[in-house]
């Protein structure tokens, strides 16, 4: 893919389709966090995860090749902040470790493909 004109609509892009899977995944994952991280970890895990297919979306919606680079750029460090955040709650031993380990390993999925894309995307 040389640009965004290759793909008609974002949800032709595999890697949105994967990061929107995470999306779903971190928010059934949190379910089990406890009630008083509501508006902290769960809602940053959350918040980082939609972030990813969002910004995709987005940036394919813009008109140049720059800016939606500029945009999986910026769901690739939404990525890396949703990944941190997993850290964090392994850490503190919040859910269930083997859906936490799946949602990392999709997120590094998605990783791998947004720094694929970036590398074909020049401005």
């Amino acid at each position: 893919m040389e640009g965004k004109s290759a793909v008609q609509s974002f949800r032709d892009l595999v890697v949105w389709q994967k990061s929107l899977e995470l999306a779903v995944r971190a928010y059934s994952m949190t379910r089990d966090f406890p009630r008083e991280e509501l508006y902290g970890l769960t809602s940053q895990i959350r918040r980082s995860a939609v972030s990813v297919p969002s910004n995709i979306a987005e940036g394919q919606g813009r008109l140049s090749t720059g800016e939606f680079r500029q945009f999986l750029g910026i769901a690739r460090g939404s990525n890396f902040e949703f990944q941190t955040q997993l850290e964090v709650a392994r850490s503190l031993g919040m859910g269930d470790p083997k859906r936490i380990d799946e949602a990392e390993a999709l997120s590094h999925e998605v990783g791998k493909m947004l720094y694929a894309m970036l590398d074909k995307i020049k401005d």
